[in-house]
């Protein structure tokens, strides 16, 4: 019998003696033939389960979950307290979409449709952002049905890349141009609904948008649930005058880090398409990135909106725990997961989380949350509140990336904030890195076993995915003990984190740990599995889905290939507004490093 390993309170424990240590993951890298062998051998009843329970021994995770007494009592879902921030607006979360939208658009900084027009005032490269398409619109420049039919001839012609680029799942030209006919009539008459009336979004395929089926980009969701309505997050982006083109591609579930996705192809990555765009949110990311839509709706229980929008060098809001509502989305009963914005730019991501945002009823009674707020940019308080802001950094987790690019090109935005605006970076400790990895696998793979598995049992799980079918025999041997386990270190590690945000303001990393990982050919046809690339992608955004902490990655420059790199600004619960605020100053500040996409499409250009 192993000896039991006993944690002190998380009260108790000495900073001065934690140590970091560096992930190794030990788990084979899997493609092709290789990879349907291994799954076939894994789902054998008794040799599966002894060659899963090798490696969760050899990634320690025996050790933690059922050999180590854990003192803390179990959360079972994110618990913090209430929030105030300085110099914000607070919005109505019960109110109407288009009044919130209204408040936010306040917000910004003065619109110059002069100096945003001119070609000699603008950065070399510059995505056409909401408030440009909003001016086109209003001065006649284009229609939104001109918009549409230009949407609509580059989506169908995705299918005949040299490389194809498969970025939505269901995809109705038809519905695409009635939309488009009623927003160009509502311009005609003077009187669109918002700032956001005529802007093209897609949403990801495990949120509900009629009348698309909703599949989670798998082959059979859509045979077993019926989608009668809009989820609430899709049904207030449409009172905005939004108009939906489809379903977004994505990893299967969103089981994967990469995108990479059999069943209707996997999506390239704008900058290479030779390269993954990450996941699961990829197709959201891709169509961002490539100038086809504004932004898109995504989802994120494992850094799924981050990292895809670090890889294809946009902007990624996670929120906090319960800010949105989740109802019509796959993963809406889970304790991890969120849904928000991906766009080009921090001002689109702040129009679009604004439509969105607002607690169900439900986490209204058991979450308390603070009044949703939005940074007033436009305010001359607006510079004195950044420079009295204080970043946390983890230096040696900070430096654990696979390429010093990043992290020297993540430093560098740092020296420019504290030589621009005084913010202060202050080193800090983060405990038990290990542990909350190990408590946010078990968490999102009980809640998703859960979810899948009744379906699975009818005979389902041999249509899912080969790297799918991988996690689920991983996430079977999970037992209730190990789930109590889990929520036990998730009150340690938020202990942890609160501790740390009376200190500072807001903790910053990079948001992946390594830039878009090359697509092997034999991954095409069916999948991949490699632990090691989705321990750099994971690394650094765990704590916010495992703790509902809000967090955004900001594009801040490019490795020495070319491909892009975020910064993560991870923010106090509910404190929405301080990132947005620092995120639109990083924007500004890196503006002239961004660089076109190799794929990009100009679809606003009106000469």
């Amino acid at each position: 019998m192993g000896k039991k390993r006993v944690m002190v309170p998380a009260k108790e424990l000495d900073l001065s003696t934690v140590k970091y240590e560096k992930e190794t993951i030990q788990a084979p890298h899997l493609t092709g033939s290789i990879l349907k062998l291994f799954v076939r051998i894994i789902e054998i009843p008794i040799i599966g389960s002894l060659i899963i329970s090798f490696m969760k021994k050899e990634n320690n995770m025996v050790e933690m979950l059922q050999n180590t007494e854990i003192p803390e009592k179990p959360m079972f879902k994110p618990e913090f307290p209430p929030q105030a921030e300085p110099s914000v607006v607070i919005v109505d979360e019960e109110g109407k979409p288009t009044d919130r939208v209204e408040s936010a658009l306040k917000c910004l900084p003065h619109y110059d449709p002069a100096s945003c027009w001119s070609g000699d005032t603008l950065p070399s490269f510059r995505y056409w952002k909401i408030r440009d398409f909003a001016y086109a619109y209003r001065s006649k420049l284009v229609t939104p049905s001109k918009i549409a039919e230009q949407i609509i001839t580059l989506v169908e012609g995705c299918k005949y890349h040299k490389a194809p680029t498969p970025l939505l799942i269901s995809f109705d030209a038809e519905d695409i141009r009635k939309q488009a006919a009623a927003s160009t009539q509502r311009f005609k008459e003077g009187n669109p609904l918002s700032i956001l009336d005529g802007i093209f979004m897609a949403i990801k395929d495990d949120i509900d948008c009629y009348p698309h089926p909703t599949k989670g980009a798998s082959t059979w969701m859509h045979e077993v649930r019926s989608v009668e309505k809009d989820a609430v997050s899709v049904s207030r982006l449409r009172s905005c005058g939004v108009i939906l083109i489809g379903k977004a591609n994505m990893h299967e579930f969103g089981m994967g880090t990469t995108g990479n996705n059999p069943n209707y192809g996997t999506t390239r990555n704008p900058y290479a398409h030779e390269r993954y765009t990450g996941g699961s949110s990829s197709g959201p990311a891709a169509i961002v990135a490539s100038g086809l839509c504004s932004a898109a709706l995504g989802t994120d229980g494992g850094g799924s909106i981050r990292i895809p929008s670090s890889l294809c060098g946009v902007v990624g809001l996670k929120t906090t725990y319960g800010r949105t509502n989740m109802g019509g989305s796959l993963c809406g009963s889970g304790t991890v997961e969120i849904a928000g914005p991906i766009a080009s730019t921090v001002e689109d991501v702040i129009l679009v989380y604004a439509a969105i945002l607002g607690s169900s009823p439900e986490d209204r009674i058991s979450l308390k949350p603070s009044p949703p707020c939005l940074p007033i940019l436009s305010s001359l308080e607006n510079v004195n509140i950044l420079g009295s802001l204080q970043l946390g950094k983890y230096t040696e987790w900070f430096n654990d990336v696979h390429s010093t690019d990043i992290s020297d090109v993540c430093e560098d935005v740092l020296n420019l904030l504290s030589k621009s605006h005084g913010c202060k970076t202050i080193e800090i400790v983060i405990p038990e890195l290990h542990e909350m990895r190990i408590a946010h696998l078990v968490s999102i793979g009980s809640e998703s076993i859960r979810s899948l598995n009744p379906d699975i049992e009818d005979g389902k799980g041999v249509k899912l995915n080969y790297d799918t079918r991988t996690c689920m025999a991983l996430f079977r041997t999970f037992t209730a003990s190990d789930y109590v386990a889990a929520q036990c270190l998730r009150r340690r590690i938020m202990h942890h984190h609160l501790e740390i945000f009376k200190k500072v303001d807001v903790i910053v990393t990079p948001t992946t740990g390594m830039t878009a990982p090359k697509i092997p050919p034999s991954a095409l046809e069916n999948g991949e599995s490699n632990m090691q690339v989705s321990g750099y992608l994971m690394r650094f955004i765990l704590a916010a889905n495992l703790l509902g902490l809000p967090a955004i990655t900001v594009p801040v420059g490019h490795d020495k290939q070319g491909l892009p790199i975020g910064l993560q600004l991870i923010g106090r619960p509910w404190g929405e507004a301080t990132i947005l605020r620092l995120a639109s100053a990083i924007e500004e500040l890196c503006a002239e490093s961004r660089r076109k996409p190799a794929s990009f499409h100009d679809i606003l250009k009106t000469k």
